[in-house]
């Protein structure tokens, strides 16, 4: 029964400390197959954090992180699998981060490309024909020659999309994938998203755009000082917070009207 699937993701009882500071305190999080779940939360709550531990470019101090058929249990005197297991497993947990990071020396194709051909070892022309459907994917196939230099930042972070996507990723992780975007570009970005949600890739996204995170996630996490102070269906917890430190953040998103009337 589908009911019964285990999650696409599972984090479990995840603790991490940056020193004598503490990030993040006992999180729990499922997604299942398919499901999209957003984190919202003030600045300094733990939400990249976390999103960082999922794909261990953050070692966590404790927990469980679960990804697929790969689990890893962290506590004291823990080490990372060794360099090729990890490069296996942060290729199937594509990210998409704030800033784009894309090779300023390649062109858009072959920055997508590069990641099959010097990770996966695929042959250059099954890899090109990969990058072009996948920029053609996130509207930008007469780009694939251009440099960085030469496009726009929503371009940019559809690349960097692309560039993801080309390792053929279990999951997709997004950390304020928009926030570096002037507001004119932000549409072009959510929209790429929109339609991988649509095509059902397990996601879990990092977001201010509350109300793109009603509308397109299945389930929002609100996290305060490291903490998930309440979780529950995007539309119910967005339109009607039941915690008053949730209310209070949401507020004055409603009261700014980015966030459609219940």
């Amino acid at each position: 029964m589908a009911g019964t699937s285990p999650p696409k993701i599972a984090i479990t009882h995840l603790a991490k400390s940056f020193g004598a500071h503490v990030v993040l305190k006992d999180v729990s999080l499922a997604v299942p197959a398919g499901g999209v779940v957003a984190l919202i939360g003030p600045s300094g709550s733990g939400k990249s954090t976390l999103l960082r531990c999922i794909n261990l470019l953050v070692v966590p101090d404790s927990g469980e992180v679960r990804v697929g058929a790969d689990a890893f249990r962290f506590g004291p005197g823990t080490r990372l699998p060794g360099t090729k297991a990890l490069a296996r497993f942060r290729a199937n947990t594509g990210m998409v981060f704030q800033h784009f990071n894309l090779f300023p020396h390649l062109t858009a194709l072959q920055n997508v490309m590069e990641g099959p051909v010097t990770v996966q070892r695929l042959a250059r022309p099954e890899a090109e024909a990969r990058a072009r459907a996948l920029l053609a994917k996130v509207g930008l196939a007469d780009k694939a020659e251009q440099y960085p230099s030469r496009l726009s930042g929503g371009q940019k972070q559809r690349v960097a999309i692309a560039r993801a996507l080309a390792m053929e990723p279990e999951v997709m992780l997004f950390d304020e994938a928009t926030s570096a975007l002037d507001p004119e570009l932000v549409g072009e970005v959510l929209g790429v998203m929109r339609a991988l949600a649509a095509d059902g890739m397990t996601m879990v996204i990092v977001t201010h755009e509350i109300a793109f995170a009603r509308e397109v996630a299945d389930r929002v996490v609100f996290l305060r000082d490291g903490v998930v102070v309440e979780e529950g269906p995007a539309r119910a917890l967005i339109d009607a917070p039941q915690h008053p430190d949730t209310q209070a953040f949401l507020a004055h998103f409603h009261r700014r009207g980015e966030v459609p009337a219940a």
